[in-house]
């Protein structure tokens, strides 16, 4: 039985404020599906991240941009939660005839992925900041700003088949959903100003989050919005 069939007072009120979120909003149906799917994976949710993937593919998604997904998750939200997703979107695909694997999108080499990656990092959270946190950062521990650099910025952020702007939208959603990361729910506000994203554009992802994620969750990042991009 369906959700609508054991559970229909539920099912309508949550359905009906599911639409009124929408109306809340001017983000494409793109880039809410990109950040809604992002969400679904960093609060650990497989059944809803099947359902939305389904519709995101049969409408704004392509199969290349449905992984660069769940890539960029594993950044945010650490391989052990995201290994189960990946199946779930490669299963998904496979079913609808997709061969894998995709062509790939990374932009580095070995050789040049802390380079390429510092430079990516650069333009999401400042130069200057990178080079600041390099030079804090205790001699024992540095390993983990070239981790930063070269991995999560270099193999990951800065790939193709999602563009920089899509790629902090989508930061930003899964580190809302995540909780218990406030602090970089800040960097990322002060991320997608400096790659040309906006306060409205922000609100707009915590309000199509809301239905999936709650509100503690949402209220927070909300908390750091308003901190780090103040109405005007």
């Amino acid at each position: 039985m369906t959700i609508a069939e054991t559970d229909p007072e539920f099912a309508r009120y949550h359905a009906d404020f599911v639409d009124e979120t929408l109306q809340q909003v001017t983000l494409s149906e793109h880039d809410r599906a990109v950040v809604q799917l992002g969400a679904t994976i960093a609060a650990g949710a497989p059944a809803s991240f099947r359902d939305l993937l389904g519709t995101a593919l049969d409408g704004p998604l392509s199969p290349t941009e449905a992984k660069e997904i769940v890539y960029q998750a594993v950044a945010y939200v650490g391989s052990a939660r995201v290994g189960e997703f990946l199946a779930i979107t490669n299963e998904v695909l496979v079913a609808r005839g997709v061969a894998l694997p995709l062509a790939g999108q990374s932009t580095t080499t070995p050789a040049d992925r802390l380079e390429r990656g510092r430079a990516v990092q650069g333009a999401v959270v400042g130069a200057d900041r990178v080079d600041a946190m390099y030079e804090n950062a205790h001699a024992d521990a540095v390993h983990f700003q070239r981790f930063l650099s070269g991995n999560c910025f270099g193999d990951t952020v800065g790939r193709d088949g999602l563009a920089l702007p899509t790629r902090e939208l989508l930061t930003f959603a899964m580190l809302a959903a995540l909780g218990g990361a406030d602090a970089q729910v800040q960097a990322h506000v002060a991320g997608n100003l400096n790659v040309g994203n906006t306060r409205q554009q922000m609100l707009d992802v915590l309000t199509v989050l809301v239905p999936l994620i709650g509100y503690p969750r949402t209220l927070n990042a909300l908390a750091a919005l308003n901190e780090g991009a103040p109405a005007a």
